[in-house]
């Protein structure tokens, strides 16, 4: 029996609107013993996305809900301390659902192997994990970019958004970012090369689009839903994509969801939206990390990480997402490495 002492977050309510601290128990258990297949992992860092706050709602999902008393789920990345599985050995760097923990007992198959001399361990939560391919496939395969046509993304300065316009830079498209902040609309120009920024939070984003959209949006790439939906929809191209990848502006809210009121501008424009998660391509996982990384050692794909040190500071970390305090992919860094 392992002695290991494992702090856990566990949800114990169903969150009303913004999540509360009382929404979770911090409690403390025996880290526990990898069986067959198996491997111990301890949580270096874990990646906190706007998606958790949909896992804890109850209701059918693209995936099932974290049930009350259980370990909050989110990604994470650790190194192996206990392996039953000849495939890892002890020492290995592992990233995977690791829940919000100081450790966890994870199935073999379910742990991706990573390397931290290609890129900090950090890095694998984001622009070279989830984020990243969610970027990669949402973008390519639904969006289908064209050189020279104008991609617009959504919280351009998030985790997502970020990789989203610079794909779509090496695409040859012009890029238009959506983001809140003047710092967070310079980062994605002056930093990741988009064409233009629009600052939601103090200029007006139709006036911006009409600027720097003169014949219209070929491809948004949303991330927000709500307002900024609204926007793209009414200044669509033809034959335009809109790729609904999340809405985090709706995610807390008390009254109903904000559904989006120019729809019939698919119909005008012979347009078409089409939402997806990146569980979909699993099975070209491969293909996505590869060029993720290649473009990475090309210098063509950038990354910043915004690390908070603390497990225990889980609750209030994960607010600063829906808050947009964060500047870049938000970690908690859980232990040192």
């Amino acid at each position: 029996m392992s002695t290991i002492e494992n702090r856990q977050f566990k949800l114990i309510a169903r969150p009303k609107g913004m999540v509360k601290r009382s929404d979770f128990e911090f409690a403390s258990a025996p880290a526990g013993e990898p069986g067959p297949g198996e491997v111990l992992v301890q949580v270096l860092y874990l990646s906190l996305d706007p998606a958790m706050r949909g896992w804890m709602n109850e209701g059918k999902s693209y995936i099932a809900p974290v049930g009350l008393g259980e370990v909050m789920r989110a990604g994470g990345v650790g190194r192996v301390v206990g392996s039953r599985d000849p495939g890892l050995a002890v020492g290995d760097f592992v990233v995977g659902m690791t829940g919000v923990q100081d450790y966890a007992v994870m199935k073999a198959k379910d742990a991706s192997k990573v390397d931290p001399r290609l890129a900090p361990l950090p890095r694998y939560l984001g622009a070279l994990g989830m984020p990243g391919l969610t970027a990669y496939f949402g973008l390519l395969d639904i969006g289908q970019p064209k050189e020279s046509e104008t991609v617009v993304v959504s919280a351009a300065a998030g985790a997502v958004g970020a990789v989203v316009g610079q794909i779509a830079k090496i695409k040859g498209c012009r890029v238009v970012g959506i983001a809140g902040g003047p710092e967070k609309c310079r980062y994605v120009t002056d930093e990741l090369g988009f064409d233009a920024a629009i600052d939601y939070k103090n200029q007006d984003v139709r006036a911006g689009l009409l600027q720097f959209c003169p014949q219209g949006i070929d491809v948004y790439f949303d991330n927000v839903g709500g307002e900024i939906l609204d926007i793209a929809l009414s200044l669509l191209a033809r034959k335009a994509r809109v790729i609904i990848c999340g809405a985090i502006s709706q995610y807390n809210s008390m009254e109903s969801l904000q559904g989006p009121r120019y729809y019939l501008s698919l119909l005008v424009n012979h347009a078409r939206m089409e939402g997806f998660v990146v569980f979909d391509y699993l099975a070209r996982y491969g293909e996505g990390m590869q060029a993720l990384v290649g473009w990475t050692m090309q210098g063509k794909l950038k990354a910043r990480e915004h690390v908070v040190k603390g497990l225990e500071t889980f609750p209030q970390t994960l607010l600063m997402l829906f808050r947009g305090a964060n500047a870049g992919k938000l970690v908690i860094q859980v232990a040192d490495e």
